[in-house]
């Protein structure tokens, strides 16, 4: 018979990545919620990974990206606990749906067939609004004809002429280099029109991230969008959100960016009401 690993056959060996984490941060004296604080990473998701229930995660690429900032916390080989999971949801397959602990009350789950119906028309709704996201910032615009019009004689008292008229926000430009720079710790993926991807990891505060030039139609996939400050040839733009939910396909390419600052068109002066006849 084969000689067996002593440490794979020792009782009470953490088995999971989960469980090794768990394992360490109890061993240094720590809370799940000092771990949270340190990393920034809600609790909720920090007690799925140590259960294993990663599919209450709002997508695998967040477990990896998790774990390694808890491995990082506890002083960890992050580089060895990433590569275990990884094996580990291999071994998985695909992440079953998670359900909480607690039994629910018969009397207030709705039937399958509504929840599966919900389900597939909040899929058709995104589907409808990735489309037509697409298409906005893919398509040109053609400026609307304005007829001419003839300069009146003279200038009613007090209007404004010239270089006194107001003139329209400065709105970025739409060349230049594309730069993300992280305001607080961030978990953030970039990736192109073919799913290739470009950059993921955790950016520190302060860290800068240029968005290559020649990507075809790079977007991005963070938590955080609230904690990236997003300039656009050394200009910044209106941030990609408010931090309150995920946002995933949102395009990076100056022109992209440069369209969602654009101030919105003034709206025409009503024509002056004819004077009566005396």
């Amino acid at each position: 018979m084969a000689d067996m690993d002593p440490e794979a056959m020792a009782p009470g060996t953490p088995a999971t990545v989960g469980e090794r984490l768990q394992a360490a941060r109890l061993a240094q004296g720590l809370e799940l919620s000092d771990i949270a604080a340190r990393t920034r990473v809600p609790l909720r998701h920090l007690e799925a990974i140590e259960r294993g229930e990663y599919g209450a995660l709002p997508a695998t690429t967040y477990a990896t990206g998790f774990s390694r900032a808890y491995a990082r916390a506890l002083d960890l080989d992050e580089v060895e606990i990433v590569r275990d999971l990884r094996e580990e949801l291999q071994h998985i397959g695909e992440s079953p749906e998670y359900q909480p602990y607690e039994a629910a009350d018969p009397a207030r789950v709705p039937p399958r067939w509504l929840a599966w119906g919900g389900v597939a028309a909040a899929f058709v709704v995104l589907a409808l609004f990735g489309w037509w996201y697409s298409s906005r910032l893919s398509s040109p615009v053609d400026a609307p004809e304005v007829a001419a019009v003839e300069p009146p004689a003279a200038a009613a008292p007090g209007s404004a002429t010239g270089s006194n008229a107001a003139q329209p926000a400065a709105s970025a430009p739409a060349t230049g280099p594309v730069v993300l720079t992280a305001t607080q710790p961030v978990w953030l993926r970039i990736y192109d029109a073919t799913d290739t991807r470009l950059m993921e990891k955790e950016m520190a505060r302060g860290e800068r991230y240029e968005v290559p030039a020649d990507a075809n139609r790079p977007m991005i996939l963070t938590g955080r969008p609230d904690a990236l400050q997003v300039t656009v040839g050394g200009r910044p733009v209106p941030p990609l959100g408010d931090g309150t939910r995920t946002i995933s396909g949102v395009e990076l390419t100056a022109q992209a960016l440069a369209a969602r600052s654009a101030p919105p068109a003034a709206p025409a002066a009503a024509p002056a009401a004819a004077s009566p006849a005396p």
